[in-house]
């Protein structure tokens, strides 16, 4: 590929330090890659400092500062497409390929390797090839992929129906099923006021979606008193959590309805300007999305005096990420979007007072704002009589692996777990996965258990695993997921996701001892203690639940129950208390 035009590429983001993401998309996407020279100019044009540029190039899995060949094909690493066959076609693209897994081939031109989850998991196995997603992945289509490699083919010339994506929604309520029309909920909220809509967010007890369930109303009323003239509202559509692809499905078809909800958020708390942060395996919705951007404007839902209201001036910016599920957490995404690594800020402050550009911003799920878009046509009571009194409305849950009938069903809060394996057709459930890789493992005991903030909370994710599965490989899958996706600002985090990675490691190969189970507890207590932010809190969750619900499962996979010597932690910091010439109890790890 020929090297990228940089004037060209800085002029299209305004010479702005705070695009350096967007802008090293723009070189990859041009040259393949993102070489030494390359950063080093960029630093240069920018003002910034090498490191800077070369740290976040570093930073993101997608971006390349060696040549990845021609083509580079990643895998998805989710354990639903493990389940499905991807190990099994992967070996296949590679001996087809001529070409070692990991690595580029000789001649340049392909290497094939694995990425995490890619959002499609109700159609895997899935792949992404220069950044393109194919769903549905079989022996014929891995076959076709490898003909259009060895040719040379230009991606975008490649059979259209490879890159099909379908949406499969099972059951819809309130939101899947609204047809509200494009503004509608803006023109309904200037009608009310900026303070009266605030009060029906507010009366609607609506709840974050991305997981952490904060008052969505007061969350926007802090940002709204914040000192200063300047506020900002961010669409979190960096929906990386391996088992999600509800916001997906939004994007693709009630789009106007999340961008009526994130312009009722400006109007009632006071913004000028918004952005949706999409994550980068959803390359193939950028263009619909800017079309739809750009027909928002022309019909004056975007813009100055937005439907011609004088003091509404509002705009929405499209970000795409480039593969780091630690920006899902708002703060490592405002980083993320000021064009920095994505490492989560110490808080407080909070988004709300100190956010983007140290500014109030508001930092809602896309769920989220389409839930504000119908609140703010139909009123707060009218949500808050929805669902369950701690948790109103509706959630729409994403359902894949052993069922009949993956895809999209949204239910009013309080359905519970067995309701919804009823649904989706699963049938002999020996557990299911719900919010994630950082949610709760679940047995046939819980399934009576209501989805809701009061009992078992969730992000979205429900994957269903078959009396067949192995749910130590499940474990494993998810341990590997987190030490990759670490951003490894903190020790507890970047350390421990790997230990543990490689306790489990052993006990799944057979080799395993009580004292690998040992380790890994006292692993998952330091880091829940001690990590910078959620994800070293929550990556020992997978281990726990198995550890606690499913113990024969772990039990029957060690080598010996006795305390053979293996790896000792607290052994393997003796030289640090000999020069230290501490010896005391602070000094060595206790039993969890």
């Amino acid at each position: 590929m020929p090297a990228p035009d940089l004037a060209v590429l800085l002029e299209r983001h305004r010479h702005d330090p705070t695009r350096l993401v967007q802008l090293l998309r723009d070189v990859q996407d041009s040259a393949g890659w993102i070489s030494p020279a390359t950063i080093t100019e960029l630093a240069g044009k920018l003002g910034l400092p090498r490191a800077r540029v070369e740290g976040v190039a570093g930073f993101y899995s997608f971006f390349c500062t060696t040549p990845p060949g021609e083509y580079r094909v990643l895998f998805s690493d989710c354990i639903t497409d493990q389940f499905l066959g991807s190990l099994a076609l992967r070996l296949r693209l590679c001996s087809t390929l001529r070409v070692r897994p990991g690595a580029v081939r000789d001649d340049g031109r392909v290497s094939v390797d694995i990425t995490s989850c890619t959002g499609l998991c109700e159609q895997g196995p899935a792949l992404l090839v220069n950044g393109r997603a194919i769903g549905r992945l079989t022996e014929e289509r891995i076959d076709l992929i490898a003909r259009c490699i060895e040719a040379r083919q230009p991606v975008s010339l490649w059979p259209a129906q490879l890159f099909t994506i379908e949406d499969v929604v099972q059951r819809s309520d309130v939101m899947l099923s609204s047809t509200l029309p494009r503004g509608q909920a803006v023109r309904a909220a200037l009608q009310r006021g900026a303070d009266d809509t605030l009060e029906q967010v507010l009366r609607s007890k609506l709840r974050g979606r991305g997981g952490a369930g904060f008052s969505t109303g007061e969350k926007w009323k802090s940002a709204k008193a914040a000192p200063g003239p300047t506020r900002f509202v961010v669409c979190n559509a960096d929906e990386g959590e391996p088992g999600t692809f509800k916001d997906r499905v939004l994007l693709r078809h009630h789009l106007d309805l999340v961008l009526d909800g994130m312009t009722v958020c400006a109007w009632a708390i006071g913004a000028q300007r918004g952005f949706i942060y999409l994550r980068g395996e959803y390359l193939f919705l950028v263009d619909a999305m800017e079309a739809a951007l750009a027909a928002r404007r022309k019909a004056h839902l975007l813009g100055r005096d937005v439907l011609g209201h004088r003091g509404l001036d509002f705009d929405v910016e499209l970000h795409l990420g480039a593969g780091a599920y630690v920006c899902g957490e708002e703060s490592a995404l405002i980083e993320s979007l000021e064009g920095k690594r994505g490492i989560p800020r110490n808080r407080p402050p909070y988004p709300v007072t100190h956010g983007y550009l140290q500014q109030p911003t508001v930092v809602n799920n896309v769920e989220t704002l389409a839930a504000a878009a119908l609140i703010a046509v139909n009123g707060g009571d009218w949500y808050a009589g929805v669902g369950t009194p701690k948790s109103s409305g509706t959630k729409v849950h994403s359902v894949s692996g052993d069922c009949a009938r993956p895809g999209l069903y949204e239910y009013p809060f309080g359905v519970t777990v067995r309701e919804l394996l009823d649904a989706c057709g699963a049938k002999d459930t020996q557990a299911v996965q719900v919010g994630g890789p950082s949610g709760v493992l679940l047995g046939p005991g819980d399934f009576g258990r209501r989805l809701s903030f009061e009992d078992v909370s969730s992000a979205g994710a429900f994957m269903v695993f078959g009396p067949q599965r192995d749910l130590l490989d499940v474990v494993v899958n998810f341990a590997h997921f987190f030490a990759h996706e670490s951003c490894g600002f903190c020790t507890p985090c970047r350390a421990g996701t790997t230990l543990l990675k490689r306790s489990l490691d052993a006990i799944a190969a057979d080799r395993g001892t009580r004292r690998d189970v040992k380790v890994a507890l006292r692993l998952a207590k330091l880091m829940q203690q001690t990590s910078h932010c959620g994800l070293g809190h929550t990556a020992a969750n997978p281990f726990l639940n198995l550890h606690g619900k499913f113990r024969p499962t772990l039990d029957r996979r060690l080598s010996s129950l006795d305390f053979l010597p293996t790896f000792d932690l607290d052994e393997a910091l003796a030289p640090a208390r000999e020069v230290t010439g501490r010896d005391d109890r602070l000094a060595h790890l206790e039993d969890p």
